[in-house]
């Protein structure tokens, strides 16, 4: 198989070959999905092109980003890298360390505390966040919360829902359902 390394040359290749030509486009990432985790990051998806000159690897089809028990699933992942300096002897430029990550229709952010669904996402690498945007619905347990705009700080799991929608009785204002636990409200039990 030819794969061309002109300027704006695009490569279309099954995702079996995807690992080889990932290694070949970035240097180690330092991408987290999961809090605090050094574990590599696995994607999947049934296409992959890679476009070398934007240092741009899109994966198309159910892709999936797995790092430790976080995951990331949209229909489509666009993962950006840093440009690097022009390597003299490719005659190419080579990318460098991961920049972020686009995810686009029917996203998904799972990890081992909650599940948040979105129409898009955003992971931004330099800012260690996951922005998710579109009919967000975030779910812990039982508990829902419902807005237009959820931002992450992927280190320490803080996150922040946002609305246009403003004043009291205004449709589409940030909504949360949350159900108490079942021990809370109880008299403490005697000694």
């Amino acid at each position: 198989m030819n794969f061309p390394h002109a300027p704006g040359a695009r490569t279309r290749v099954p995702a079996i070959l995807a690992a080889g030509l990932i290694l070949g486009l970035a240097a180690p990432a330092q991408a987290q999905l999961a809090s605090g985790s050094n574990a590599p990051v696995d994607i999947t998806a049934d296409e992959l092109e890679v476009v070398n000159a934007d240092c741009l690897a899109i994966w198309r089809g159910s892709a999936e980003a797995l790092q430790d028990g976080s995951r990331l699933r949209a229909d489509v992942l666009r993962i950006r890298y840093a440009p690097g300096r022009t390597g003299a002897t490719s005659g190419g430029a080579s990318c460098g360390d991961l920049q972020g990550m686009e995810a686009q229709g029917s996203v998904f952010y799972v990890t081992p505390q909650q599940r948040v669904r979105s129409n898009a996402a955003v992971y931004d690498a330099a800012a260690d966040t996951i922005t998710m945007t579109g009919d967000v619905v975030a779910a812990q347990g039982q508990n829902v919360l419902r807005g237009e705009r959820l931002v992450i700080q992927v280190s320490t799991g803080q996150a922040r829902m946002e609305t246009s929608a403003r004043g009291a009785g205004s449709p589409g204002r940030v909504r949360g359902v949350f159900y108490p636990n079942a021990s809370q409200g109880q008299p403490a039990a005697k000694r």
